[in-house]
């Protein structure tokens, strides 16, 4: 089965189009106001309206009130939400069946933690955890970790954190995930995305 191909952190129709272009399944959407990707709802809302159709739009937020992220989901037309923050298995319940939740890895598995989302999200993304950041650090974490999830759990794994041209095809080889999400791999600053690094992306894609 073809790998899923998220590009995050998206500030721009230009960067949209481009990564949609080149066949991204799903683009996402910062809502998080820390975050050097934050967007406006109403700028994601005139974006996503002017995205061809069948590209799924993924809002990222963290630990924010339920009722904003259904009324931003409402504003942009969110088909998933993506939670960075502390939220629980019944807080992403409470979304479903809209919900990814992330979660940060450091140096081993949290199998029980991970768990204990079964059934309460469509699907887990796995990302570098950081105690300066929620998320887009850049950096990678040990993917034997990755790996041995995505064994041992039956709901779609995606994998995050630090991914980029030169090492996307030895990560899908060893972890294996359902999908794989990008952002500062393919940028030349904060929410602006480099054309030749997308286009390198989707070309180490080919022939996996």
């Amino acid at each position: 089965m073809k790998v899923k191909v998220k590009v995050c952190g998206i500030t721009s129709l230009s960067d949209a189009m481009a990564a949609a272009i080149l066949g991204a399944d799903a683009l996402g959407f910062i809502f998080y106001k820390k975050s050097p990707r934050f967007i406006e709802p109403e700028r994601a809302r005139k974006i996503i309206s002017n995205l061809p159709p069948m590209v799924k739009t993924v809002g990222v937020f963290v630990d924010e009130q339920p009722e904003n992220i259904k009324e931003i989901g409402k504003i942009c037309g969110l088909d998933l939400f993506q939670l960075h923050g502390e939220e629980s298995p019944e807080f992403c319940k409470s979304l479903m069946p809209r919900s990814l939740k992330a979660i940060r890895i450091r140096d081993k598995a949290r199998d029980e933690e991970i768990h204990a989302y079964k059934g309460s999200v469509r699907g887990i993304l796995l990302d570098t955890w950081s105690k300066d950041a929620k998320g887009g650090t850049g950096k990678t974490f040990n993917w034997e970790i990755a790996r041995d999830i995505v064994k041992g759990f039956e709901v779609p794994v995606i994998l995050a954190g630090g991914l980029n041209p030169e090492n996307i095809k030895d990560a899908i080889k060893k972890v294996k995930p359902y999908g794989v999400d990008v952002s500062s791999g393919v940028e030349k600053a904060p929410g602006v995305k480099d054309q030749r690094l997308l286009e390198e992306f989707f070309m180490a894609l080919k022939g996996i």
